[in-house]
């Protein structure tokens, strides 16, 4: 898996993309939180759930109808989020969508549950260029530098170039 900071990051950089006259503050944290929620399943191990099960690592939580529930739920929270139904699914459905999708990419893993429950089947992507992350305990440590490098390269530097781009062209329309 990519780290929080990773998963966290992609609708913070749509939320810039797109300007807070689009996307609402409250609603670029609540995609925020979205995006990182699949990965509270790590708290299954404690339950003895094996990573491997439909309910453990990378299983039903990684799936698109996870994603689907996500954004029907901050689609009934539109009104908190200062945003129409419509914009608050879409925004935190698509969040929480990319978090299995940045989780395809990594190197490591059983892969991912895209399709529960319709399928057990873990998926990768064809392109394998994100370090996996280590467990909190490994995360600071040489290993853990590899996996930032690789998430700063195929990550970072690609959503924080289309944010600042689409940030300044809206700001250069706007003057």
């Amino acid at each position: 898996m990519p780290t929080l900071f990773t998963h966290a990051l992609l609708p913070l950089a749509a939320g810039v993309a797109l300007g807070s006259a689009r996307v609402p503050p409250r609603l670029v944290a609540a995609g925020m939180i979205a995006a990182v929620l699949p990965d509270a399943d790590v708290a299954m191990f404690k339950f003895g759930i094996d990573y491997a099960h439909a309910f453990g690592h990378r299983g039903a939580s990684h799936s698109l109808l996870f994603a689907l529930a996500c954004g029907i739920l901050g689609a009934g929270a539109s009104r908190w989020l200062h945003a129409s139904a419509r914009t608050a699914f879409l925004f935190i459905a698509l969040a929480a969508a990319s978090h299995p999708l940045l989780d395809m990419l990594t190197d490591g893993g059983l892969g991912v549950a895209l399709y529960w429950p319709w399928s057990d089947a873990r998926h990768f992507a064809p392109w394998r260029v994100i370090e996996v992350s280590p467990f909190a305990h490994r995360f600071f440590s040489a290993r853990g530098v590899e996996v930032m490098l690789s998430e700063l390269r195929c990550v970072w530097w690609p959503a924080l170039t289309v944010a600042a781009l689409a940030f300044w062209r809206r700001r250069r329309k706007s003057l």
